[in-house]
């Protein structure tokens, strides 16, 4: 938050009254994917939001200037809820647009756009109902066919871009209609009026009401939507949204300033006024201004906290560090050599030192990963599928790949990531180690977030830096991404018995044996080992004391609907 000269002045002749904040846990430096969790006790009895659900704050203390500034770091790739996959575009949209449920403060949905949620007793109809004071924020109401309409976007074959539609697979006949075996009149969502949406499920899904908190389930007004295509690319008068706050403006690769949105039916709630988002990609530059006044935010989900800074903020007591539920991993491109042999990926992942990075690097306290669902989803897999940093046995698959694909040695291998700090200091680490161990000759990579996707998405690399955040707290959210090739599994590998696994599973309704059978297919996966996990993630963040009830979830999101800056 920028202030004047004068006020700093102030701030050296009179004490700060210090407020201790409220939050949570967090996201990912750099841009990923991200949400919220609720067990099946729990279906159909969302919290209101608002007045029964807001975060617990004391008014009493609130400043006059309810303005924030944080770091974002790059340009978010899409503010196009339908086609967004980064947690960098979530930290925007998360802010601007409400589904039908909101995850809360303390983790679980709340009722948002929708003011009563009924559950049938087999679990699989849904019926919501719009509130009556939901609108645009160009006036237009928010009904429930705007829902239907918004929904059946995505999962129309011709919309383009829309890799996160398999989130919307649990519901009746969805799949079928992305894959263009179904019409989407045969999908089971039904505008029955304009308050009232009836979403038939395929399954039973515990985690439903935590998906339709999910930005892939935001609204769009449809009508803005047909008279322009590029209505999300800029702010303006076709930016349409629903949520907490507007897009006020939009300037590229520069600054997003979000303002309060008056028509919001919980706006009485929400006490920011104007939420400015740099874009400074150096974690050096962003913590001089965190130090300067001029962020009142550093770090998860929004930024990073720079390396060399962490010990020292911890031994002073001004970082927060929590669990979050996320993988950081290194993708092998199984459709480009020497990697599309198993037991070369094998080799590569073995001879990591994860416990190295994460005590040398890294030093926010992640743990080492050995699997593909973090710890926090699954404890059992703090001991994984292999031995950290086993090189005999790395060694082992390396001279058994070699032999099957007829080389006497490695080609040279390039290894991919985006622009960051940590990316590049865990990059060089693996670099060393992968020549140390497998005398392998690795070339380093960087690009910008945007042209980094773009390359992870057309296969043009062979190891690329990558992380998965929890869109709900299950683990089919980490194994269904390599369900099929495309989408967000940029590994190019698919598996038919590895899918059939997760299909039995969504069919499951006996939860210990649901779980053997993702545990099976996590196996199966592993030992296929199209990516190398490096570490668990966990939120490494710290704000100002004047920043209140700002809630970081372990689900890589943070709201600022409830947040407010207290007088200091």
């Amino acid at each position: 938050m920028r202030r004047g000269k004068w006020q700093l002045l102030i701030a050296f002749m009179f004490v700060m009254a210090l407020f201790m904040a409220a939050c949570g846990n967090d996201s990912e430096d750099g841009g990923e994917s991200a949400e919220g969790s609720t067990d099946e006790s729990d279906e159909g009895e969302a919290d209101n939001g608002g007045e029964e659900g807001e975060a617990d704050s004391d008014s009493d203390g609130m400043a006059d200037d309810q303005s924030l500034t944080v770091n974002i770091k790059t340009e978010p790739p899409s503010l196009h809820p339908g086609k967004a996959t980064d947690t960098t575009s979530n930290a925007v949209l998360s802010q601007i647009f409400e589904g039908l449920t909101r995850i809360g403060p303390d983790g679980e949905p709340q009722k948002a756009m929708a003011s009563e949620i009924d559950v049938s007793d087999d679990k699989k109809t849904y019926t919501f109902t719009i509130r009556e004071d939901a609108e645009w924020s160009n006036g237009d109401p928010i009904t429930a066919q705007t829902f239907a309409d918004s929904w059946k976007w995505v999962l129309n074959p011709d919309s383009p871009d829309t890799d996160y539609a398999y989130q919307l697979y649990p519901i009746k006949g969805a799949e079928a209609a992305k894959k263009g075996d179904k019409s989407l009149d045969d999908v089971g969502i039904t505008a029955v009026d304009d308050e009232t949406l009836e979403v038939e499920l395929e399954e039973p899904t515990p985690y439903f009401l935590e998906l339709t908190a999910f930005y892939t389930f935001y609204p769009i007004n449809q009508n803005v939507a047909e008279s322009n295509e590029d209505w999300a690319a800029d702010a303006g008068e076709d930016y349409v949204t629903n949520g907490p706050f507007l897009l006020d403006e939009w300037k590229h690769k520069n600054q997003v300033v979000l303002k309060k949105n008056p028509d919001y039916w919980d706006a009485e709630n929400v006490n920011l006024e104007t939420i400015t988002m740099e874009m400074v990609n150096d974690e050096n530059t962003s913590k001089q201004m965190y130090d300067e006044g001029e962020l009142d935010w550093l770090g998860s989900p929004l930024d990073a906290v720079p390396l060399a800074a962490i010990p020292q903020m911890k031994q002073e007591g001004n970082l927060e560090i929590s669990p979050k539920a996320g993988t950081y991993y290194y993708s092998f491109n199984t459709e480009k050599e020497p990697f599309t042999n198993k037991n070369i990926r094998k080799a590569f992942a073995l001879s990591i030192n994860r416990q190295a990075i994460v005590k040398n690097i890294t030093k926010g306290e992640q743990e080492p990963g050995m699997a593909l669902v973090p710890t926090a989803i699954w404890e059992e897999n703090e001991e994984g599928y292999f031995d950290d940093n086993n090189v005999e046995k790395a060694k082992e698959y390396l001279d058994k790949g070699l032999e099957e694909m007829g080389l006497d040695e490695l080609p040279k291998i390039k290894l991919s990531y985006n622009t960051d700090e940590a990316h590049a200091a865990i990059a060089k680490a693996a670099q060393d180690m992968w020549r140390e161990n497998l005398g392998a000759e690795v070339e380093l990579n960087n690009e910008e977030w945007n042209v980094y996707l773009d390359s992870m998405t057309e296969g043009n690399y062979q190891v690329g830096r990558m992380g998965w955040i929890a869109d709900f707290l299950d683990p089919i959210n980490f194994l269904e991404i390599f369900e099929t090739v495309g989408g967000n599994n940029y590994t190019n590998w698919e598996d038919d018995e590895y899918a059939s696994l997760l299909q039995e599973a969504r069919k499951e309704k006996d939860e210990g044996v649901r779980k053997e059978l993702l545990r099976e297919a996590e196996q199966l996966f592993m030992d296929e080992m199209p990516l190398a996990p490096v570490y668990f993630y966990t939120n490494v963040y710290a704000h100002k004391d004047f920043v209140k009830d700002v809630t970081v979830g372990n689900l890589g999101t943070i709201q600022f609907k409830w947040g407010y800056i207290a007088e200091h």
